[in-house]
């Protein structure tokens, strides 16, 4: 199985500039689920950022990734990446 990571995103900027990147934002998100790297995705509670759940073959790999997002380009939100090896799951 390959490793899981967290992504956690936080905004760094108003929600007005966010909300202007979001459809640019969303397009990012669904090129990850199509290639299957997201596994799920969507906002905290409140909305301070977002979390996206990934799996992939290595850090180096996700580090990419997220350096292609809207949100990371425009300095819109930083990311935090905790990676962990899954040792239990539902079916």
């Amino acid at each position: 199985m390959k490793n899981l990571f967290v992504l956690e995103l936080e905004y760094a900027v108003g929600l007005d500039e966010v909300d202007a990147q979001l459809s640019a934002h969303r397009v990012f998100l669904e090129q990850n689920y199509e290639r299957g790297v997201f596994l799920a995705s969507g906002p905290k509670l409140p909305r301070t950022g977002g979390v996206i759940l990934a799996k992939a073959s290595s850090r180096e790999q996700i580090e990419a990734i997220v350096r292609d997002d809207p949100f990371q380009k425009n300095g819109l939100a930083v990311y935090r990446i905790t990676e962990f090896e899954p040792r239990m799951s539902a079916p």
